[in-house]
C-alpha cells in the first residue's frame, strides 16, 4: 500500500534515455557527473557504499532536477532506489555548508514530488527516505570519512535540534577508502586518472599533463573505454577542474590571511587601549597618551571615553 502512494504523489521526474542518464549542459560539467551518469556505473558505487548486489541499472530512477541550477547550486546526481532517494555531490574543495545546501535541494526535489492538493488532506504522503553523500578529492583533509550536520550551523542553538540533515563526505583520493575502491572499479581508476593529473600538473604545462594522464590511462587500461570514447571531452573539463580548484585554493588562502591580519590588527588595537588607558589613569595627558601610542588624540579620547564611561574633553 505505501508504495502504490508513493507512486501517486511522485510526479514529473528526469527519464534515462539508453544506458545513460541526460546530461544537464546549462553549467560546465565535470568528469565525476558525466562517468557516473552511466547507469550501470551509478549503480556500481551505490553497491559498493551501501554493500548491496543489484544487478538491474533499470532499478535506479534517476531525478536529478532539470534546472540542475537551483538558488545557485548544482547537485551531481540525485536517485531513488529502493524507497531511498539519494544526493550525490563530488567536491574538490570542503565546504561545511553542503548540509544547508542540501536541504534547499531536498526541499526543491520534494516540491516537484509532491501533488501540493495533497497536501491537505487527512492521508499522510509517503516521501522517500533521503540520503547526502559528498565524495571528496580535494587535498585539504585526509581522513577517509566524516560527517557535517546542519545543526553545527545553528546560532545559540541549545537541546536537540529540531530540524537536523547529515551528510556523510567520502574521501576517494588515491589511497583512501580501500574497501570501497575494491568493490568499485570506476570509482578506483576515476581517482587514479585524478591522481596522474594532479602529479603531472606539477611537472609541466596542465594541458600537457592532462594530456599525458590520459593516454598514459588508457595505455594502462584505466578508464579506457571511457577515455577513448569522450577524450576531447575530458581533457577540456580536466583543465577547466584543476584550474577552478586552484583558484578557490587561492581565494581562501587569501581569505585566511586577511582574517589572520585582522587578527593581528585587532589583537594590537586592544593592547593599546589597555596601555591608553592605564597612562590616563597614572595622571597622563590625552595629547601625551597620544604621542606615546603615535595615534590621534580623538582616537585616544575615544578609547578613554568608552572604558572609563566618562566624558574626556
Amino acid at each position: 500500500m505505501a508504495k502504490r502512494k508513493n507512486k501517486k504523489i511522485i510526479v514529473k521526474r528526469n527519464r534515462l534515455k539508453g544506458n545513460t542518464a541526460t546530461a544537464n549542459r546549462k553549467y560546465k560539467d565535470t568528469v565525476f557527473r558525466m562517468l557516473f551518469s552511466d547507469r550501470k556505473n551509478l549503480l556500481s558505487l551505490y553497491n559498493a557504499i551501501n554493500e548491496t548486489s543489484y544487478t538491474d541499472a533499470a532499478q535506479l530512477e534517476i531525478v536529478t532536477l532539470e534546472n540542475a541550477i537551483y538558488m545557485g547550486m548544482k547537485n551531481d546526481l540525485a536517485f531513488i532506489i529502493n524507497t531511498n532517494l539519494f544526493l550525490y555531490e563530488h567536491q574538490s574543495t570542503y565546504n561545511p555548508n553542503m548540509p544547508l545546501r542540501d536541504l534547499f535541494y531536498i526541499s526543491s526535489e520534494y516540491q516537484k514530488m509532491v501533488d501540493w492538493k495533497s497536501l491537505y488532506t487527512s492521508t499522510r504522503l509517503r516521501i522517500p527516505t533521503p540520503n547526502f553523500i559528498v565524495f571528496y578529492n580535494g587535498t585539504e583533509k585526509k581522513e577517509d570519512r566524516w560527517v557535517d550536520y546542519l545543526s553545527e550551523s545553528y546560532e545559540n542553538m541549545s537541546g536537540e535540534p529540531n530540524l537536523e540533515l547529515k551528510v556523510i563526505t567520502l574521501n576517494i583520493n588515491v589511497g583512501h577508502n580501500k574497501k570501497l575502491m575494491e568493490e568499485c572499479r570506476t570509482l578506483r581508476e576515476y581517482a587514479q586518472y585524478v591522481d596522474k593529473v594532479r602529479r603531472y600538473s606539477n611537472e609541466m604545462e596542465l594541458n600537457t599533463a592532462v594530456e599525458r594522464a590520459v593516454s598514459e590511462s588508457i595505455q594502462e587500461g584505466i578508464l579506457k573505454e571511457f577515455l577513448q570514447k569522450n577524450r576531447a571531452e575530458v581533457v577540456a573539463m580536466s583543465i577547466f577542474e584543476y584550474n577552478e580548484e586552484e583558484e578557490k585554493r587561492k581565494l581562501r588562502k587569501a581569505e585566511y590571511e586577511a582574517g589572520k591580519n585582522d587578527g593581528i590588527k585587532i589583537g594590537r588595537e586592544e593592547e593599546k587601549r589597555k596601555i591608553a588607558n592605564s597612562l590616563f589613569k597614572e595622571g597622563d595627558s590625552i595629547e601625551k597618551v597620544a604621542r606615546i601610542l603615535c595615534e590621534s588624540e580623538e582616537t585616544i579620547r575615544g578609547w578613554v571615553n568608552e572604558k572609563m564611561d566618562i566624558k574626556v574633553e
